[in-house]
């Protein structure tokens, strides 16, 4: 199987390699830099690192922590004085090696070093390779929230190697799924021929097996779809956009008041359902399409209530939604509706009441 090119056209272009093999080409879609620091993660490099540095020239490798902890400001201040001390200049480049958390991080730091240095994303995880290395979004998280700190900053290139996906854990790999739930529920099933959800309602074995066909196809149509989105809104100021962030809202408050004790596409899956059930319980849109938002994400193994949910105030929850990135002095959803996927503020009391029991939030 060879690799496929998924273009994003942003101001300056780039592709997204997808298939086994795409790390080896670090060294062409970094032909001619005379440094690479490589950002990665000490289980990760001892894997990878040298499918990567083949064929490239000066390289020096910058190792961060593990989980959402290491994703922080002071991570990224250890980043840039080691850049600085190894001498990275302008017109070197960053290499982030590994999941969501060192591409969030690197490319914040790449972003911020010398005011911005080039970066190609190389993810190593189903959430990375499918969501968060393809866009330009780069943050840190801050003891207020996730992904507060941060900025806009595209990548040149992104090598989503689906051959990594084989050794992830069960449970990181399934949380990947929650991002592929996502898309699979932005797409419109009676249009879209062939596409994700297609993949997923004729090869759910397949997919949770991880065959290495059916993976490529899979991260190569939400790829595409991401890459659609984000070249129409790459700054996300026309609200197109933030309909990635379905879902997004309340999993970013559970991940942040539950210590992270959720993966991310775990909390993702949630926030589905709760999406599905409040813009039900709003009567945006009929009993099929609540069920659907309930039903996908169960089919891939994935979590549907929060567990321990009994315990969580709803206040505390809606407290880190009203700092939600998307917030515009309220609060702010991304919902299923008449007229598709759109930005929702302040929703009444008693929808919102209904979409936290859904979830098992209060007891």
């Amino acid at each position: 199987m060879s690799t496929r090119a998924v273009p994003v056209a942003v101001a300056t272009p780039y592709d997204v390699h997808v298939g086994p093999g795409a790390l080896g080409l670090a060294a062409t879609v970094l032909a001619g830099r005379r440094r690479v620091a490589i950002v990665s993660q000490a289980a990760i490099a001892d894997r990878y690192l040298d499918a990567v540095r083949s064929g490239l020239g000066e390289c020096e490798v910058f190792l961060m922590g593990d989980g959402e902890e290491a994703k922080s400001l002071a991570t990224v201040e250890h980043l840039c004085r080691g850049f600085a001390a190894w001498g990275l200049l302008r017109g070197d480049a960053v290499l982030a090696l590994g999941g969501g958390v060192v591409g969030d991080t690197a490319g914040f730091a790449a972003s911020v070093y010398y005011r911005g240095v080039d970066v190609v994303q190389a993810p190593t995880t189903l959430l990375a390779q499918v969501d968060a290395a393809i866009g330009g979004k780069t943050a840190v998280n801050i003891p207020e929230g996730k992904n507060l700190v941060g900025a806009f900053h595209q990548p040149i290139a992104v090598l989503a190697d689906t051959s990594t996906l084989a050794s992830l854990p069960d449970r990181e790999y399934r949380g990947g799924l929650g991002e592929v739930a996502k898309y699979a529920l932005l797409a419109d099933p009676a249009t879209e021929q062939g596409g994700i959800n297609a993949l997923l309602r004729e090869h759910t074995g397949a997919v949770l097996a991880r065959d290495p066909g059916i993976l490529g196809d899979l991260v190569a149509h939400c790829a595409g779809m991401k890459a659609g989105v984000v070249a129409a809104d790459p700054h996300e100021r026309t609200g197109v956009r933030a309909t990635l962030n379905l879902g997004h809202t309340l999993a970013h408050a559970l991940e942040t008041t539950g210590g992270y004790g959720l993966t991310h596409g775990e909390a993702v899956a949630i926030g589905l359902v709760f999406a599905g059930e409040l813009t039900g319980a709003c009567e945006r849109v009929g009993l099929d399409t609540v069920d659907r938002y309930q039903a996908l994400p169960a089919s891939l193994g994935l979590p549907t209530a929060v567990p321990g949910g009994e315990a969580l105030r709803a206040e505390d929850l809606l407290a880190v939604m009203r700092r939600d990135k998307k917030a515009a002095g309220g609060l702010t959803f991304v919902l299923p509706g008449p007229d598709g996927v759109t930005l929702v503020d302040d929703p009444p009391p008693a929808a919102l009441a209904h979409a936290f029991a859904a979830v098992g939030v209060g007891g």
